[in-house]
């Protein structure tokens, strides 16, 4: 069965013609996907029999709703979607004054191992594909009534990990005929692979690069996430700074505050030191505790930010969306997998 919406419209356009299709019913085809008809059956302006052909020797697998987590603080919306082969992944509504952003998943679990995250606790099981990646913020909005005008690849996985499909998402998702979302209002999360920096750095894309940096420090940054042994805090830098000169985009620096870990003042200087000389923004992150961790949330948020814009860092404190229901990443996941089991 071939994977048609994964395809771009050019290749879905080159398959049809072998098909005997004239060219026009590719757009028809890509427009119909993107407004989440869940069979083929649902095309109605293509000819039965080009419907059927499809059914035949396509694929179309939307996911289906696991389990739904609505907030009655702030109206984010937890999904955990069940995909065709019986994995599931989350994504996130969240609700802003300037629109509606998704968070979604870019593979079935992880195998980074940092020490703060619940996606990786039980590693990696698979990449997604650029359907499943499509789908969860085409059948967000679908379900949610929300419109989405803003995308963060911030959920389970790593994405330059999954750095082709990745890729191959974002040019699906900002098609016009498509969901039409542009590079500026979409966000992409790294936890520091730096060749995989540099490679995308060479598309020029202008969307958000946000890294997790989470300590200024080998000795601390190792410790919470295995990814820096072997290349370091500096070279991570230098590539950043990198990115910054190909692309003109200033990055984000994901810093997760962690009680006795992160949290220190010399900490804060030396993140400063580390950012000097280019455009950067810190967004602190209050922690959010998991079940098999014994990290905790620091209680230094406030100073640690001051620390910071003392030396003129431009620093935000991430609001905390979603906080009675399991909004972080990886949660609703790993409390399905314990209950199955």
């Amino acid at each position: 069965m071939v994977d048609i919406k994964s395809m771009t419209p050019e290749e879905l356009a080159a398959w049809l013609k072998d098909q005997g299709e004239p060219a026009f019913r590719a757009k028809q085809v890509f427009q119909w996907l993107y407004r989440g008809v869940t069979s083929f059956g649902e095309m109605t302006n293509l000819p039965k029999a080009l419907r059927q052909r499809l059914e035949e020797t396509a694929l179309l697998a939307p996911p289906a709703v696991a389990r739904k987590q609505v907030s009655a603080q702030d109206g984010t919306i937890k999904y955990l979607w069940r995909l065709a082969d019986g994995n599931c992944v989350e994504s996130v509504l969240m609700r802003y004054q300037h629109g509606n952003s998704v968070c979604i998943s870019c593979q079935v679990g992880c195998r980074m191992g940092c020490a703060f995250c619940a996606s990786t606790v039980a590693g990696k099981v698979r990449d997604l594909t650029p359907a499943e990646m499509i789908d969860q913020v085409l059948f967000t909005q679908i379900d949610s009534g929300a419109p989405i005008s803003n995308i963060v690849l911030m959920g389970i996985g790593e994405p330059l990990d999954n750095f082709d499909t990745v890729l191959r998402f974002l040019t699906l998702v900002n098609h016009p005929d498509g969901l039409n979302i542009g590079m500026r209002h979409i966000s992409l999360s790294t936890c520091g692979l730096t060749e995989q920096i540099d490679k995308l750095a060479q598309h020029e894309l202008q969307l958000t690069l946000s890294v997790s940096l989470h300590a200024p420090d080998d000795d601390t940054r190792s410790q919470i996430m295995p990814v820096n042994t072997g290349v370091g805090v500096e070279k991570l830098m230098e590539t950043c700074r990198r990115y910054f000169e190909k692309t003109g985009r200033r990055i984000s620096y994901e810093y997760a505050m962690i009680d006795g870990v992160n949290d220190s003042d010399q900490q804060a200087d030396l993140l400063a030191r580390r950012l000097k000389g280019a455009p950067a923004h810190v967004n602190l992150i209050p922690l959010n505790e998991v079940e098999e961790s014994p990290l905790k949330p620091s209680r230094r948020v406030a100073a640690f930010q001051k620390r910071l814009e003392g030396h003129g860092v431009t620093v935000t404190v991430r609001r905390k969306l979603g906080g009675d229901i399991d909004a972080s990443c990886g949660q609703l996941r790993r409390k399905a997998m314990r209950e199955e089991t």
